[in-house]
């Protein structure tokens, strides 16, 4: 155990990269990711665990694609969310916003996404901050 904090404006504050998941801190098997996020990602889904999303500044849009068609859920500062598990979202911020965002350790960012990753997104199970 540790006896020291971890602030989350600092480590906003150390990299500049959108698309590209900073890991926070971890609880259980559980990474805490920071992103920072411009544009729209890929679509893809996690077939094993639900994805949960927290708005820390801007807005974000996360398209859904269920069997009953498509929709969207739009989340401004502290709103969230949760991807269930197996189901395709796609996030997307045309202004840009930083995220906070819980999943299992390991927890590939593009999860079941197979064809070639646009340049302005780094697949990863995060970077440790």
């Amino acid at each position: 155990m540790t006896n020291r904090s971890t602030n989350i404006d600092t480590v906003l504050a150390s990299f500049e990269e959108h698309w590209s998941a900073r890991i926070l801190t971890q609880v259980n098997d559980y990474d805490v990711r920071l992103v920072k996020v411009e544009g729209t990602f890929v679509w893809h889904s996690h077939p094993d665990t639900d994805e949960l999303f927290i708005v820390l500044h801007g807005t974000l849009d996360i398209h859904l694609r269920e069997a009953g068609g498509e929709s969207a859920v739009h989340l401004e500062r502290h709103d969230v969310f949760v991807v269930p598990r197996g189901v395709e979202h796609c996030p997307e911020s045309p202004k840009g916003a930083s995220i906070m965002l819980l999943e299992p350790t390991g927890t590939l960012s593009t999860g079941d996404y197979a064809d070639d990753v646009p340049g302005h997104i780094t697949s990863s199970t995060g970077v440790r901050a």
